[in-house]
């Protein structure tokens, strides 16, 4: 009877040891360190994903947060957007003042993936100096070192060919790594419906079915980080860089130009435009091409004409190194025309068939430029609605969440009731695999 008794207590000696001695380890295992999952969905207007009424965003409302609409910065284009989101900075400071623009000093950016144009410090700079690990797939200035420093993990070069699945299985495997190599930041550009929205105007059905598209990789995301029981140490934003606005009318500033007689160079993006003024010699000759410009220009109808110099006094668009002579910002549904005659030519086709195009880059207190916020997950409260927050806004709190500083430019602030909890309720819906 002795012996069975000691043999009971080995056994549960044993089984302590091999059971509950790794169960009382794994009880004093520190909490996994924060992580927030930031996508963009470009050209998303705020209007859209009520209208196309998908599980995937209704769920995201229920659960979190929802803005009724995210203003964005002047200019209401991609790059500007991106950068101003991520740095927290108008592009007075950050320096990218559109996506295709002219710097007097270094030539021409193009859609350029080169983080040395940008003026201002990233978010995913700020995380890394401040001892958290980022990663970046696609977003806009994250493809090379920003003064000597960079995401610890990112995707380049930049294709388009890369759909959304495919960035979902990377999230995924950053997520899955060891605590000592996870990030606590990761940063996504997805394609949103920017390009249906260009071409078939912003309340077409193809922009819906383009809509319907993305949520599908964004459905199985959720439930794969339901799977993962991640929602206590993660958060997740989805947004979007600008709205879109049906346009009919084409404004032909290079016609306008050549027939004052003057020389230029035009950057335009959609609604926006920058011009530059390319007469030199004699200083009252180039006065004289200077108020010819500004004439033909300021004759032409639908839009507003600023010099460079009214515009960077009210800290808009670009530094004044980087926005030409004049800026030039459409009325809807007036927008600015190709030079190329074969790209005014497809346009007129496509105002044609669809009954005008999707455009932006309207001034940014435009509701059509206005886009998508949500937020889910840790510290961040269900069902709570904000009204129009700014894009600036974004990066601030995603600082919090992370327990770091905004990035050292920063202009915006951290949006209220976000962060403010290390509290995340229950999640997991019936929407959660499935985006139909």
């Amino acid at each position: 009877m002795a012996g069975t008794g000691r043999g009971i207590r080995i056994a549960i000696g044993m089984v302590a040891l091999l059971g509950f001695g790794h169960g009382g380890e794994a009880a004093t295992e520190p909490e996994p360190r924060p992580l927030v999952l930031w996508l963009s969905l470009d050209g998303v207007r705020h209007d859209q994903p009520a209208r196309v009424g998908l599980p995937v965003f209704a769920r995201l409302e229920r659960e979190g947060v929802r803005a009724a609409g995210l203003r964005p910065v002047d200019p209401s284009t991609t790059f500007p957007n991106h950068v101003s989101q991520a740095t927290c900075a108008h592009p007075a400071r950050h320096g990218i003042a559109g996506n295709r623009f002219r710097d007097r000093e270094r030539g021409v950016f193009d859609y350029a993936a080169d983080a040395s144009w940008i003026r201002a410090e990233p978010l995913w700079v700020s995380a890394e100096r401040q001892g958290v690990r980022a990663a970046s797939y696609f977003w806009v200035g994250s493809e090379t070192p920003w003064r000597g420093r960079a995401a610890s993990d990112r995707r380049s070069p930049f294709d388009a060919g890369i759909g959304e699945q495919a960035k979902v299985d990377q999230i995924l495997a950053w997520i899955d790594r060891p605590p000592e190599s996870r990030p606590g930041l990761i940063m996504s550009w997805w394609r949103g419906s920017d390009r249906a929205g260009h071409r078939f105007g912003p309340q077409a059905a193809g922009v819906d079915e383009a809509l319907r598209a993305q949520g599908r990789p964004l459905a199985r995301l959720l439930a794969e980080l339901d799977r993962r029981r991640a929602w206590s140490y993660t958060t997740l934003i989805v947004s979007s860089d600008h709205g879109m606005a049906r346009a009919t009318h084409a404004i032909d500033v290079a016609g306008a130009l050549a027939r004052a007689r003057v020389k230029h160079e035009i950057h335009s993006g959609g609604a926006v435009a920058y011009v530059h003024h390319l007469e030199r010699g004699e200083s009252l000759e180039r006065e004289g091409g200077f108020r010819r410009a500004q004439a033909a220009l300021e004759a032409l109808p639908g839009h507003r004409v600023l010099t460079s110099t009214t515009a960077a006094a009210r800290g808009r668009y670009g530094p004044l190194d980087r926005i030409g002579d004049f800026v030039l910002v459409a009325e809807p549904p007036y927008y600015y025309a190709a030079e190329g005659r074969g790209e005014r030519v497809l346009l007129a086709l496509q105002a044609w068939w669809y009954g005008g195009r999707g455009v932006h880059g309207y001034d940014a207190g435009q509701p059509e430029m206005h886009c998508i916020f949500f937020a889910v997950g840790r510290g961040v409260p269900a069902g709570q609605r904000l009204g129009t927050v700014s894009a600036l806004d974004i990066a601030p709190t995603v600082s919090r969440l992370l327990g770091i500083d905004p990035p050292a430019d920063c202009e915006g602030q951290a949006l209220p009731g976000i962060g403010q909890t290390g509290h995340a309720p229950e999640r997991g819906g019936e929407s959660s695999s499935s985006a139909r």
